[in-house]
């Protein structure tokens, strides 16, 4: 008879870092699948605040709009999974630890990084100082209340990708007492086909919104964007939407990164110089057969789903399996009741096909309505969120299985 004590194995320690769009699937996923192996596990995630951002409204908030309030805490109840809310102010990539608010340390057996980025505002001289920005509600609340008091004048959009054009329509509706100019170095909507893009640029002169092409800002005064041949075009707010930046504690943790700081992922989504970290949504340099994965919600909880799959799989002994994702759709609002969705194929080029007017303002409501829906589901299904489009040949990298 055996009358040593047994030992207890000790819980692995997963740790989520960012409650986004990428994060919160991870950490849904994770607490819904770890409860079901042999292994213990233990998952804790960590975020700043404890609502829950929905990335794909802030240009609605900014105009004043009420958006529901979700809690993170709220979603996480009943799954296991702990919430710790706080800064993360650093990474101890070698002793495996993060450090919360300068003040607590966390240990991990497993990171999943998903701190996402925010407006680089770093780039451009006097953005810091003079201009406002989409990277959270709390930024997004105080342009509102700026284009409250403002009464009448001139708006500025710099930069004319898809965040650009839906606050500048945005604004331009619920504001037409303002001035909106829209500017950047593309034609808005460049990347979609030619009935796409004359629908939405219609759009945007039927909501006044006056574009400015082909211009490069190089500087934001208080009352002016410069512009790279010196031109001064007259704002007396700017909302800078042109470049995203990440955080720079992934590289000062001496994880391998890209040349904007992304983490470098293997096929699986870990880390390439340190395994046990997987690297999820905008923080990671994620490449697919058409090249590195651009930053959206589409794209980012699939790869929130799979670091979640891929962790539970080596907690089983099991080999991950590669990551494949290929885009579907490129949805953008134009105000409240008109949107253009343009349906892309996996590589992100457009097809002929596209969704204009109601329909289309209909179809982008569901999409940003979807995650919070979606998470909930996963708690209960988790398999029910291992679904997106793989790519087919677009996705397919040379010497993976």
């Amino acid at each position: 008879m055996n009358t040593h004590p047994t030992r207890e194995t000790a819980p692995h320690h997963i740790v989520v870092l960012g409650a986004g769009y990428a994060g919160m699937a991870a950490a849904v996923q994770l607490a819904a699948r770890t409860g079901r192996i042999k292994t213990p596990a233990t998952v804790t995630l960590v975020n700043a605040q404890e609502r829950f951002t929905e990335r794909l409204r802030l240009h609605m908030t900014a105009t004043g709009q009420e958006v529901a309030e979700l809690s993170v805490p709220e979603m996480l109840e009943g799954t296991g999974a702990r919430f710790v809310r706080g800064w993360v102010t650093a990474v101890d990539a070698d002793a495996r630890t993060v450090r919360i608010d300068d003040d607590r340390v966390l240990p991990y057996d497993t990171l999943v990084y998903a701190l996402g980025g925010v407006a680089d505002t770093a780039a451009v001289p006097g953005v810091e100082d003079h201009a406002f920005t989409l990277s959270g509600p709390e930024e997004a609340q105080a342009l509102a209340g700026r284009l409250a008091r403002l009464g009448s004048g001139t708006v500025a959009v710099a930069g004319s990708g898809l965040t650009g054009v839906e606050s500048a329509a945005e604004i331009a509706e619920r504001h037409p007492e303002l001035d909106v100019v829209l500017v950047g170095r593309g034609a808005p909507g460049a990347a979609m086909n030619p009935r796409a893009g004359a629908y939405l640029h219609a759009a945007l002169d039927r909501l006044g919104v006056a574009v400015r092409s082909g211009v490069e800002v190089t500087e934001v005064l208080p009352d002016a964007v410069v512009s790279s041949d010196g031109e001064h075009i007259a704002a007396d707010v700017v909302l800078w939407t042109s470049g995203t930046r990440v955080s720079p504690l992934a590289a000062a943790a001496g994880l391998e990164v890209d040349e904007r700081g992304r983490i470098v992922t293997d096929t699986a989504l870990r880390s390439v110089s340190h395994p046990d970290v997987y690297a999820v949504g905008d923080a990671a340099a994620i490449r697919q057969g058409y090249g590195v994965m651009h930053g959206t919600c589409q794209g980012g909880m699939p790869t929130g789903v799979h670091a979640a799959l891929s962790i539970v799989r080596v907690l089983r002994g099991r080999q991950p399996k590669p990551f494949r994702f290929g885009y579907y759709h490129t949805p953008v609002s134009l105000g409240r009741d008109d949107a253009v969705v343009q349906f892309t194929r996996p590589d992100d080029s457009p097809r002929r096909i596209c969704l204009t007017g109601r329909a289309a303002a209909r179809y982008k409501e569901t999409v940003s309505a979807s995650p919070w829906p979606t998470y909930g589901r996963m708690k209960k299904m988790p398999a029910s969120g291992a679904f997106w489009p793989r790519g087919g040949r677009f996705t397919r990298i040379r010497g993976d299985r």
